[in-house]
């Protein structure tokens, strides 16, 4: 086997979480390269793609077509014979069993009302046809590997796991221009983050809302969904709208929060829980898919379908003396144990002998 080609499908697409861990992780592995500690690889991208600035990987675009039908086609011809590595859930067909394939989730099988029907199949299709072809995957989470193994009938010692990281949030410097222009005080909002996909249970916010403005705290709600993918529910009424934000607005949000309010009902890692806790943001979470997993008890935990739990969580965080600053210090020591070169080392370490 000659080298490694990595797939850069997604160094064209908006950057949301999928898009964040592929590009934090092809970070690391070209700092783990310049160490020696990385094979030599390829990063093949779409044609009119910016390039990322590698240091020892080689990166170029090839190829005609886009999106999928450049995975599928101009990619898998441009493999040579050697091993494929893609970080985004999808992967060219052709590749059969000399890939490795990172799948974040099994969300198209288990919350389909998240998704569009066209690419809930397509992920259902693909997802299936890989494992059946031998393709090695990897994911975010011990739930997420349940999870697909129950889904894609294989046997979870098959599918390893690679943790993703939290320092990518503390590399800008913060931002705090982003309070004042939405009217936000340091101290009195709490932050909520994510799509409006069903899944995100953003609608769950809005009995949140009611006890914060009774109080004079605001509610302020980050992220836009991606209509080609996520079919969209309703938000809080009455919370502040702030859009899709870049990482020093994000972490400043995090930085001046009384807390992260994270009602998901389903996730395969769950980021901004770790993004928060690494900011010092206290994290209050829905007990619900990998969060328990990666908050520990470094957050307080509710039932996401029951409101009464949320508000009595986060009443909790408000009220108790001290509490906030204990969910602090215990979110900055779990999210220290969360980096991008230790889950660029993992996934380095589920590719073939004879590339490592």
């Amino acid at each position: 086997m000659s080298g490694l080609v990595l797939n850069g499908r997604f160094l064209g697409q908006a950057v949301t979480g999928v898009q964040r861990v592929a590009h934090e992780v092809l970070r690391a592995a070209d700092a783990l390269a310049a160490e020696g500690a990385w094979p030599a690889t390829r990063v093949l991208a779409p044609p009119g793609t910016t390039l990322p600035p590698c240091t020892r990987l080689r990166a170029a675009t090839t190829g005609r077509l886009g999106g999928q039908m450049w995975e599928q086609v101009d990619l898998a011809r441009d493999l040579r014979g050697d091993w494929l590595l893609s970080l985004g859930n999808t992967a060219p067909l052709a590749a059969r069993q000399r890939q490795t394939v990172v799948i974040h989730d099994a969300g198209a099988f288990d919350t389909p009302a998240s998704y569009g029907l066209a690419f809930r199949s397509w992920y259902r299709l693909l997802h299936r046809a890989l494992a059946r072809m031998g393709a090695r995957i990897v994911t975010v989470s011990a739930f997420s590997r349940g999870r697909l193994a129950a889904r894609l009938g294989l046997d979870p010692a098959r599918i390893a796991v690679m943790p993703e990281g939290a320092e990518h949030i503390l590399r800008a410097p913060p931002d705090v221009s982003i309070l004042k222009r939405n009217g936000l005080a340091p101290g009195r909002y709490v932050l909520a983050v994510g799509t409006g996909a069903a899944h995100k249970n953003l609608a769950a916010l809005g009995a949140a809302g009611s006890m914060l403005a009774s109080r004079g705290i605001a509610l302020g709600v980050a992220g836009r969904a991606d209509p080609a993918v996520f079919r969209t529910t309703g938000g809080a009424s009455g919370a502040v709208a702030l859009g899709r934000v870049n990482d020093a607005e994000l972490r400043a949000l995090y930085e001046h929060a009384a807390a992260l309010l994270f009602p998901s009902r389903y996730e395969g890692f769950g980021l901004p829980p770790v993004e928060a806790m690494a900011c010092g943001c206290p994290v209050v979470a829905g007990r619900a898919g990998a969060v328990p997993e990666t908050v520990g008890d470094a957050g307080l935990l509710f039932d996401p379908d029951t409101t009464d739990d949320l508000v009595a969580a986060l009443a909790r965080l408000l009220d108790q003396a001290g509490l906030a600053e204990e969910l602090r210090a215990r979110g900055r020591a779990r999210a220290a144990r969360f980096t991008w070169r230790a889950a660029a080392e993992a996934l380095r370490d589920t590719l073939p002998a004879d590339l490592r």
